[in-house]
């Protein structure tokens, strides 16, 4: 007898599972503040030195005579085609009666978006400027370690340990990353930041899938998603009130406490007791789900039962034939692009002008069309022409915005912010997409890890975001602000038209062994699959049950 196969009999989807499910799905709400949290704690705001010799200086000008200080103590910018009104690093000295320009070490930031960032605050401009990326790049490798630790963690001490373990660990490196003013201490805080938030919530995901009964498990895969983008509302919201990086910073970190009281509040994973021997626990944990959901047992349902336990196989076997490894690099391709233009845009976003955190709302609340948009058509047009279409169409808008930013003026702003917010859908849509078209595409007994390799894998597009987005900086004019959306745009368009590489798997037999993996989306596949289905007492759609399983593995590993 399988586990799933007691879950049927206690309630799949019960009174018990939706009580936890709705706990289980909190963490992604901070998870998604996290993941944004540097596009406004880095955030530069505009800037110019600052006068020497004048204490009140502000970014702003205060009187006729400020403007005068200002036209002869800061040079106009070298290139004629700059955005910019005033040089950003540079004063005009005079000596002996000659001017010539130095580098400033002191400057003042417009203070109409941000009264305060740590950008701002450590004087992250200038020769300093990469360092935003570099933090935020550092960040994304420790969502990395944290996937890769914390979930082998999970597995060795139990998903509920962990959980609790990560949770003290972010709240109290978020916390301490309010009050820090070294940037190299900010940078390991936001490290220790970014695993501990994928700690609390990689164990979360995996404790909601496996109380959930196998025909429940792509119906609970969907709003987790949307708790995600919930967090990027409230991050878009407080921010707009708050407008200092510190408060924000505390806004988010302080409820995280919350996660530290699961240890009185969830149980722990019967699937994990299971394989650990403690046939006990998970009977009475097994039980008491029955009882919630008002299910009556008699006797026990685990000790003295033979569960079958499935083990998984090694996801590099793969990659030995030539097929796979094709299919492989190409879906491994489209999760980095969909990663780096998911964050990138947002990153990006703020340079193109308009209100920063209506922006910022906006790209959030399109989030949730695009995740639903995409679940309503996935089995509608099949997983290879839905994947394809909105990476086009996403790709296409960004590379649209270069026409407004080099030929249309301010009243065409708005056009460029409706292009990037369509980018943004497009990879929102995707990230759906992508998780359940890969779940697909592998043979059974290597999908888990695939589906975590491949979230993985998707990290260093997320560590690649912060620096395409700023090669505006080092590219003069109003090129440079399209620059990045156009890479982006570029790179989605390319991913999207690779997909049609792929084998679609809508309604067909999945591959169980790495050689069906090879013979998958042949015609050859198809009549073996179609003799075995004949022979067979099988339901209606047999790939129907396969690709629930499938579904199921790829909601284990979304973000």
């Amino acid at each position: 007898m399988k586990f799933d196969d007691i879950l049927v009999r206690v309630g799949e989807f019960g009174f018990y599972q939706k009580r936890l499910y709705l706990i289980l799905c909190i963490p992604a709400i901070n998870v998604g503040c996290y993941m944004m949290m540097l596009v406004y704690t880095m955030h530069t705001p505009d800037h110019r030195c600052k006068i020497p010799g004048y204490d009140n200086d502000t970014f702003l000008e205060q009187s006729d005579y400020h403007r005068q200080l200002i036209n002869m103590s800061i040079p106009d910018p070298d290139d004629p085609d700059s955005i910019y009104k005033y040089d950003r690093c540079h004063l005009i000295q005079y000596k002996s009666n000659v001017s010539s320009q130095v580098k400033c070490t002191e400057w003042v930031y417009d203070k109409s978006v941000f009264q305060e960032t740590f950008a701002s605050k450590v004087n992250l401009v200038c020769d300093d400027s990469l360092k935003t990326s570099h933090a935020q790049m550092i960040f994304y490798f420790g969502v990395l370690a944290g996937d890769v630790g914390f979930g082998s963690l999970a597995d060795v001490i139990g998903r509920k340990k962990a959980l609790v373990i990560s949770a003290v660990l972010q709240v109290s490196a978020a916390v301490s990353v309010a009050f820090v003013s070294n940037y190299y201490v900010f940078v390991v805080l936001n490290f220790l930041v970014g695993a501990a938030c994928h700690g609390v919530f990689v164990p979360a995901t995996v404790l909601s899938v496996e109380f959930v009964g196998p025909s429940k498990r792509v119906m609970t895969g969907i709003p987790i998603h949307m708790f995600f983008a919930v967090g990027l509302v409230y991050l878009a919201g407080v921010g707009a009130l708050v407008r200092h990086w510190q408060y924000l910073q505390l806004a988010v970190a302080v409820p995280c406490i919350v996660y530290v009281f699961y240890w009185w509040i969830i149980p722990e994973s019967p699937r994990w007791l299971l394989s650990q021997g403690r046939l006990e626990e998970a009977e009475e944990i097994i039980q008491e789900v029955a009882k919630k959901n008002g299910v009556k047992v008699t006797g026990n349902l685990i000790v003295g039962e033979k569960i079958e336990i499935p083990k998984g196989e090694r996801i590099w076997h793969v990659y030995k034939h030539k097929v796979l490894l094709v299919r492989g690099m190409i879906l491994f391709f489209n999760w980095i692009v969909i990663a780096m233009d998911y964050y990138g845009v947002t990153m990006h976003i703020g340079n193109l002008g308009g209100n920063f955190y209506l922006n910022q709302f906006i790209l959030a609340v399109v989030e949730f069309p695009a995740k639903i948009g995409s679940m309503l058509l996935l089995n509608r047009i099949g997983r290879q022409k839905l994947h394809c279409l909105i990476m086009f169409i996403g790709g296409a808008a960004l590379l649209c915005t270069i026409f407004p930013v080099l030929y249309g003026k301010e009243e065409l702003q708005s056009l460029t912010l409706v292009l990037s917010m369509i980018g943004k859908m497009g990879s929102a849509a995707a990230f759906g997409v992508i998780y359940i078209y890969t779940a697909e595409l592998y043979p059974t007994v290597v999908r888990n890890g695939a589906m975590g390799t491949s979230s993985c894998i998707a990290r260093f597009g997320g560590m690649a975001a912060p620096y395409i987005a700023s090669t505006g900086d080092f590219v003069s004019g109003k090129f440079g602000l399209a620059l990045p959306l156009v890479i982006f745009g570029g790179s989605s368009v390319t991913a999207g038209l690779l997909t049609l590489m792929l084998p679609e798997t809508l309604n067909r037999k999945l591959p169980e062994t790495i050689q069906d993996g090879i013979d998958f989306g042949k015609k050859k596949f198809d009549l073996v699959m179609m003799k075995k289905v004949s022979k067979t007492s099988i339901p209606e759609n047999p790939a129907s049950s396969e690709q629930e399983e499938a579904k199921e593995n790829a909601a284990r590993q979304r973000f």
